[in-house]
């Protein structure tokens, strides 16, 4: 049907000429015999390559994180390679990874389109194989400007596939390594359509004819070693002639020429790289976790809305501390800190960090790469505080002005730790407010290992859960579970109102005695003033 609403091929030869305008050779459609055989040639220098971190539900599940919205990187032209071609394996390096993915082709500019409107843009789709260097990659986490940007990274081809002929969500991709299916997907199983990614990219930046647009990849992704031989292939098996991309063949070649130390960051992997390498510790030959892994825990509510946002805010902690005490909560303080920025008030929920004691072996299985202290400051959400456990341990930092200024970019609420914190006059400077036991030029592994994030833990003696709200100022930093933070912030606000009309008395030269608190006398002369409506500011006399 929709080769037959586009007589002679008209709208394909106005793509085809778009797309070659900026460099990009397209085949002919099936049954055209105005030429004598379809042209294949390799996309060779797309204006800009973007690429998507996480989009198959099936690769979320895996990793143990689902998105909420869609994050990308840019990778460079100089990455793009044609099919039977090979990758190398830099020397000293052991983690390089493939990942058959849907590339998309933009035939027609786009910009601000709109979602059902943002295929009409898209002239093509291939086969990609977005190949990775994982040992590279925490030194690059989120750009991946080295581990994913290397010569021969982002094969693509053979043949295209016609977008206009094609369901964007009924596409298949398919990975082999030596011959043996690894990943097996459809687009029905994407966090976020192929629709989507063109409108949200082409409301931030013009997407421009030859712009490639890579789609994520589905589980199965895992290492490969030198002779290894990859094949990727996307088609359509549901669409009339069932379209191929034909398969794009990569044999990985082992370098020779090591990276220079003296330039920049040299390789480097943990069991972490090599978990999310392989795609599972057991697949990278490593033991089990040791520690337990906790259930996961059922989002607290009610949710930390503006309005409660609001009035923790304008409530001290000395009130809200005093209506926690109300309600049989008497240990709720983070003992022992203070903040670096005077005046400071934070208020927002829980992101929790736990550090253990130093220890050797685990500092060098734990302590180095993407650990558990960088995955909290670049997983924070805005408004979260990062609630540090280290054990009273101050002699030695649990951040530095660098994840200050992460967790700044970020938009976190700010950091609470009961340790010490390292650069602490640059990490004022930034303006991020931490309440911390004190300055120490330390770094992490001399007293600490980071173990886990996002568990139950104990700081400053208060014990605190993810999503527990956390609310300082000059007072202290008090912890309050969320089911009753609407009520105690309510009774606080109400106790302050009732303390500054007691203020205002005493400040009129009324004794204490039976004012505070107040009597049965006194509780009359306040209740009728409320009902008289006589401001805080109004002296009731003696």
């Amino acid at each position: 049907m929709l080769a037959e609403s586009r007589p002679d091929n008209i709208r394909f030869r106005i793509r085809r000429q778009q797309a070659e305008a900026s460099g990009v050779s397209v085949p002919l459609p099936r049954g055209d015999q105005r030429e004598e055989a379809p042209v294949t040639v390799p996309i060779p220098r797309p204006g800009k390559i973007v690429a998507i971190h996480l989009n198959y539900v099936s690769r979320a599940d895996q990793r143990g994180r689902r998105p909420a919205a869609p994050s990308y990187f840019f990778k460079p032209a100089s990455s793009v390679a044609g099919t039977d071609g090979t990758v190398e394996r830099p020397a000293g390096t052991e983690l390089l990874a493939f990942e058959g993915e849907i590339a998309l082709v933009i035939g027609t500019a786009a910009r601000r389109v709109p979602v059902e409107r943002a295929w009409e843009h898209v002239s093509h789709v291939t086969a990609s194989n977005d190949l990775g260097l994982y040992d590279l990659r925490a030194n690059d986490k989120g750009s991946n400007v080295r581990s994913k940007g290397g010569d021969g990274y982002t094969p693509l081809g053979p043949d295209l596939i016609d977008a206009a002929l094609v369901d964007p969500a009924a596409l298949r991709v398919r990975a082999w390594v030596n011959g043996e299916l690894a990943q097996d997907d459809t687009t029905a199983g994407l966090l976020f359509p192929l629709p989507q990614l063109v409108a949200d990219l082409s409301q931030h930046f013009t997407l421009e004819p030859g712009d490639v647009i890579l789609t994520g990849t589905p589980a199965g992704s895992s290492v490969i070693v030198p002779g290894d031989v990859v094949e990727i292939e996307v088609d359509a098996p549901e669409a009339p002639g069932a379209p191929s991309s034909g398969r794009l063949r990569t044999t990985v070649v082992q370098g020779e020429v090591p990276f220079d130390a003296a330039l920049g960051s040299l390789p480097a992997v943990d069991d972490l790289q090599r978990a999310e390498a392989w795609g599972s510790r057991e697949a990278a030959g490593l033991p089990g976790e040791t520690q337990e892994t906790p259930e996961p825990r059922e989002p607290a509510a009610p949710a930390l809305t503006a309005e409660l946002r609001a009035k923790l805010e304008t409530a001290p902690t000395a009130g809200l501390s005093a209506q926690l005490r109300k309600r049989g909560h008497h240990f709720c303080f983070i003992d022992g800190v203070s903040a670096n920025l005077p005046g400071t008030k934070i208020v927002g929920t829980a992101k929790t960090l736990r550090f253990i004691p130093a220890r050797e072996d685990l500092f060098a299985s734990h302590g180095g790469g993407y650990n558990a202290q960088k995955r909290a400051f670049d997983a924070v959400a805005e408004g979260e505080v990062i609630v540090i456990e280290a054990r009273g341990e101050s002699g030695t930092g649990t951040l530095g002005d660098i994840l200050a200024l992460r967790a700044k970019a970020r938009g976190a609420a700010g950091v609470v730790t009961d340790g010490g914190v390292r650069d602490f006059d640059a990490v004022a400077e930034i303006g991020l407010p931490v309440f911390s036991r004190g300055p120490h030029p330390s770094v992490l592994g001399r007293r600490h290992v980071p173990w886990d994030v996002d568990v139950t833990i104990a700081c400053g003696g208060a014990a605190v859960q993810p999503g527990d709200i956390i609310v300082g100022d000059g007072d202290g930093v008090i912890v309050i579970p969320p089911a009753i933070a609407e009520e105690v912030a309510d009774a606080a606000l109400a106790q302050e109102i009732e303390d500054e009309w007691i203020a205002e008395q005493v400040a009129a030269g009324n004794p204490v005695d039976g004012l505070f608190p107040m009597n049965a006398e006194w509780r009359a002369r306040y209740e009728a003033s409320r009902s008289a409506g006589t401001g805080a500011g109004e002296s009731a006399g003696a």
